[in-house]
């Protein structure tokens, strides 16, 4: 009998571009830490990773309305997909300008030298002199990479991978704040260790999928979904250890616990990073484990994901109101919101889908604004996150006060905001996919996440300001490009979603 020939798979270089280019420039910025010591590095990286980051959207526009599976069935190019990695890529742009703004401040964000040893001489010399580690941006180009190749993955493993690659790298990133170093690595420690209880749960459940399907590619889940003989506790078992991974990077109850400590230790630009792209690549591959592998036993998995989404809002929203602290507000606030996108993704329709990826990047370009915000308020011994001392504010400086006072209406959701938007069309999404009883959870924790917001309104504008109010610091070109950015899309979704809303509507339809 003839032998037979292995055969390589086909692969579709064009649709795996985006990916290729962003994880080619980090290695490219490795290879620049490695030859250039005595250069000042961040001035190398930040051109690199931004037009590698350009470059990689360029592609993505260039094969709208493509539709493939590629790389042996491991990578699928659909509308989903394409729109997730164009929002990653210009959400990473905008993160990138305040990552590259406080790299090439001395005395920036980032620590200069992340093996130096917290409140030594040498930490101290840093904190005031050096500028930032330039290693953030190779690590934020494999962490974008990473993400795009989750939202993008057919199968299980290939998803357990990238869960891995756009993870390690931002552990790394969280530790290397340059003030509170302390905090800032306790905060990197808890992601690592947590992180990596659920990176074992998914394993786990991708053993149990497997055992039952015998496949871990999502068209032969949903077959055996519907056609295996097996039993069906490894299906309920798989599943739920599966979601509890994805869970975890969403940030939602009860796998929220890491999100504050994290949120607030980091370095902000960081942080603004994670909140924005972090939640588009979770809630991506949500949708697509849950619509294309999972879609046919919606019954069995609905009423949990619905309870975790009730969860969710409250808790987010109650216990935002208990926060003194803006950046622990902020992430007490991305909890509330990944309920809100639970909504649509229990919806399980196409207006769910579609309303989804309009909210990912609507929340995005909000929160990365907010973020920008963050980093412009500080003082000598950096940033000034008490809210305390932001009482006075508007007085000092009213325009920026005016920006967030904008933004955090935007996240309550008050009209002519692209968080109205975003809120109106999942809630409308879960009405129609029959979950009435979420909607009305959603509203009762919107109308008491107002209150934080609005307690910060009042704090600005209409308290005296003291001596330890700060002086606002005059934004660099990088980060006035930003906060352009973020606060001019909030308002246009929010006035003309039509911009959007067609893309997303069209991009809602997965390859099955």
């Amino acid at each position: 009998m003839p032998a037979e020939t292995f055969q390589l798979p086909q692969i579709d270089y064009a649709a795996l571009a985006p990916m290729l280019i962003l994880f080619g420039v980090a290695c490219v910025g490795i290879l620049v830490e490695a030859a250039f010591r005595r250069f000042p590095r961040a001035r190398i990286q930040l051109p690199l990773a931004l037009l590698g980051a350009l470059a990689a959207l360029v592609v993505v526009i260039m094969t709208a309305g493509k539709r493939t599976i590629t790389a042996g069935g491991a990578i699928t190019i659909d509308g989903p997909a394409l729109f997730l990695q164009g929002s990653i890529l210009v959400l990473g742009i905008v993160a990138l300008l305040l990552i590259g703004e406080r790299t090439l401040e001395r005395g920036g964000a980032f620590v200069a030298q992340a093996a130096v040893t917290a409140n030594t001489e040498a930490d101290r010399s840093q904190a005031a002199t050096s500028e930032g580690a330039s290693e953030v941006f190779p690590l934020s180009m494999f962490a974008l990479g990473g993400m795009m190749l989750f939202s993008t993955a057919n199968d299980l493993l290939t998803m357990f991978v990238a869960l891995e690659v756009f993870s390690l790298p931002l552990y790394l990133l969280c530790a290397l704040a340059r003030r509170r170093r302390l905090l800032s690595q306790e905060a990197a420690l808890k992601y690592f260790l947590l992180g990596s209880f659920a990176s074992a749960f998914f394993l786990f459940g991708v053993a149990m999928i497997y055992g039952f399907a015998g496949r871990v590619d999502f068209s032969g889940i949903d077959q055996a979904v519907v056609g295996s003989a097996a039993s069906p506790l490894l299906l309920y078992i798989g599943l739920a250890l599966l979601v509890i991974g994805l869970l975890f990077k969403a940030a939602a109850v009860p796998f929220h616990v890491w999100t504050p400590d994290v949120y607030q230790g980091a370095p902000t630009p960081i942080t603004a990073l994670m909140a924005a792209c972090t939640k588009v690549a979770a809630f991506g591959g949500l949708l697509r484990v849950l619509y294309v592998a999972f879609g046919r036993s919606q019954w069995d998995f609905q009423p949990v994901i619905g309870t975790v989404a009730v969860l969710t809002m409250i808790v987010g929203a109650v216990l935002a109101v208990t926060q003194t602290d803006i950046k622990r507000l902020l992430a007490y606030s991305s909890i509330a919101n990944a309920g809100y996108l639970l909504i649509g993704v229990v919806a399980l329709n196409k207006e769910g889908l579609s309303s989804s990826l309009f909210y990912l990047v609507a929340y995005g370009f909000t929160v990365l604004a907010a973020f920008g915000v963050v980093t412009l308020v500080r003082d000598a011994d950096g940033e000034a996150t008490h809210l305390s001392r932001w009482a006075g504010l508007g007085r000092r400086s009213p325009l920026l006060a005016g920006v967030f006072t904008f933004i955090l209406l935007a996240f309550a959701g008050i009209p002519l905001t692209s968080g109205f938007t975003a809120k109106f069309g999942v809630f409308a999404a879960g009405v129609e996919g029959g979950q009435t009883w979420l909607v009305i959870a959603g509203v009762v924790s919107s109308a008491i996440l107002a209150f934080p917001y609005l307690r910060v309104v009042v704090l600005m504008w209409l308290s005296e300001p003291s001596e330890s109010t700060p002086a606002v610091s005059i934004p660099g070109a990088l980060t006035s490009a930003a906060l352009m950015i973020g606060t001019v899309a909030t308002l246009v979704l929010g006035v003309v979603p039509t911009v959007l809303l067609p893309i997303a509507t069209r991009a809602a339809e997965f390859i099955r």
